[in-house]
């Protein structure tokens, strides 16, 4: 797994309302009887969005919410005000093995909604819309937010864009995005040439001023990218692992209520 960005190393004000972008890049897993994944463990204070590439994970967490997604399909956990969760491989998946591909990506939320109710939404591959882009020069897939009129399945608590964008060799294209908001491009693969100067490849992460609506990518081979761009929040952000709060009583507290099993057991 690596890490694109987080808020702690480039700084809160930065990236918000993003928080986090880790990348598990294509890889190959044998057949096991015993999955591999991350066991139970809390989160308080903002959303984590799970991207499947290539192969299955499993989900199950202290709200009863769960299951299984697979390639092309989306997890999107609200912790709200504390949730326990565990993600594994999937038990088809360890049983069989193969290629496997995703990424997960934090999204804080205002502290007005940092108290809301935990909840888990498993978005399918065949309920995202995707766009077809002019000459054809690729396809956005809009898992969040808005693409020329095509809106993603995703439910938010602040105004973000979540597209999965595919660009075909020799492809062009320019995308609105909406001024005033944080925007990134992660590239997942393929090298891509971003507002006719910077040249970004695999797993490289380029950040863009808030004050403009263009982006504008250019490839010569197929690419894979994620576009992220958001309402910035414009609050205190105070972190401690898997907790984001706007304090550290907050955080204090954060640990109280899991220590003493307040946010509940994954089932």
């Amino acid at each position: 797994m690596r890490s694109l960005f987080t808020y702690d190393r480039m700084g809160a004000h930065h990236v918000t309302p993003f928080l986090m972008l880790d990348y598990a890049a294509p890889r190959e897993f044998a057949p096991t009887k015993r999955a591999r994944g991350v066991g139970a463990h809390p989160h308080r204070g903002f959303e984590t969005v799970t991207i499947v590439y290539d192969g299955e994970v499993a989900h199950r967490d202290s709200t009863g919410g769960g299951g299984v997604i697979g390639k092309g399909d989306v997890q999107w956990m609200t912790a709200g005000n504390g949730i326990v969760h565990e993600e594994f491989h999937s038990p088809a998946y360890t049983r069989t093995g193969g290629r496997f591909e995703m990424v997960q990506l934090w999204v804080n939320l205002r502290a007005a909604d940092k108290s809301a109710e935990p909840r888990y939404q498993s978005i399918k591959a065949a309920d995202i819309p995707g766009v077809e882009l002019a000459d054809e020069a690729g396809m956005i897939n809009v898992i969040a937010g808005d693409y020329a009129g095509h809106k993603g399945p995703a439910k938010t608590f602040s105004p973000i864009n979540v597209w999965d964008l595919r660009l075909n060799r020799d492809g062009a294209t320019t995308l609105e995005v909406p001024d005033g908001h944080t925007a990134m491009v992660a590239v997942l693969s393929g090298t891509v040439q971003v507002n006719d100067s910077k040249i970004a490849r695999e797993a490289e992460l380029v950040l863009f001023d808030r004050a403009g609506s263009e982006i504008q990518l250019e490839t010569n081979n197929d690419a894979k990218l994620l576009v992220l761009t958001g309402q910035p929040i414009d609050e205190p952000v105070v972190g401690h692992g898997p907790f984001v709060m706007n304090s550290t009583e907050e955080i204090e507290d954060s640990i109280r209520g899991f220590q003493t099993g307040h946010f509940g057991q994954a089932s």
